[in-house]
């Protein structure tokens, strides 16, 4: 029998944040079938985590590869082994990344995460420029994702992706940044090319998003809402090289998955 989880990450109630599936393992199963599993569930991430005798590795596929880094779905793993499996103390995830490392904080769970700061990026590619051509913008990357800041709150909420045009991207995906009005910074992010149009609440992107608004505003802790459909509230901390991220997360459903 192969239990798996569907957590709503970034929330405090069902239905809201961004959901993940988390299935616990004896041992990895084999890659195409984690993907497979990935592609059934349809959603953002389905994360798998198998204990490694320190903590546990940690990876996470979308319904078309697997990927370097992702938030939601590690919180959400974090509160299925808190909350399901007894596993109490801070957890360590050894990841593609580095280490993440997450405790039960105010309620919730704070990750740890390697801080991500923003790199030069002269240009936007020509597909991308072009949606930003009557907008005053600044733009930003990392290892995996096109960043554009936006002048406020507004010009985020109201930026009508062209996902055809996203999906050209050779990088993940691209995040749309402005300062906030009841938040220090809000944020949107689209990922068509790997199988995810806008992403819900995504703590990944605020490795690099903290640091970079930390500087801009020249405070270390940092209020933030991802402005999509279902939203999300995290609470940022910048120190040294980790990005501390601060949220809660409940349990949607438990099934038995049956494999081949």
């Amino acid at each position: 029998m192969t239990v798996m989880y569907q957590v709503d990450a970034f929330s405090d109630r069902i239905f809201g944040g961004n959901p993940a599936a988390v299935l616990v393992l004896d041992d990895w199963l084999a890659e195409e079938t984690m993907q497979s599993i990935a592609a059934e569930n349809n959603l953002a991430e389905t994360a798998f985590a198998r204990p490694n005798g320190r903590g546990w590795d940690l990876r996470w596929f979308t319904p078309v590869h697997e990927v370097e880094f992702c938030g939601h779905a590690t919180l959400a793993t974090a509160h299925v082994l808190a909350a399901h499996h007894e596993v109490i103390g801070e957890m360590a995830f050894s990841t593609r990344v580095g280490e993440l490392r997450v405790a039960r904080a105010d309620g919730g769970y704070r990750m740890d995460l390697p801080s991500f700061p923003p790199e030069p990026l002269p240009d936007l590619p020509a597909p991308i420029a072009e949606l930003f051509a009557d907008i005053d913008h600044r733009a930003f990357r990392n290892f995996e994702n096109i960043f554009v800041e936006l002048p406020d709150e507004a010009a985020v909420r109201a930026f009508i992706p062209d996902l055809t045009r996203i999906a050209t991207l050779k990088l993940q995906g691209l995040v749309i940044t402005g300062k906030g009005d009841g938040y220090d910074f809000v944020s949107r992010y689209f990922a068509p090319g790997v199988g995810i149009p806008e992403d819900p609440v995504t703590g990944s992107i605020h490795a690099t998003l903290v640091p970079h608004w930390a500087s801009k505003l020249g405070k270390t802790h940092l209020s933030a809402f991802q402005a999509s459909a279902r939203g999300g509230h995290l609470l940022c901390e910048l120190s040294g090289d980790r990005v501390l991220i601060t949220g809660k997360a409940v349990t949607f459903m438990k099934a038995e998955i049956h494999l081949p």
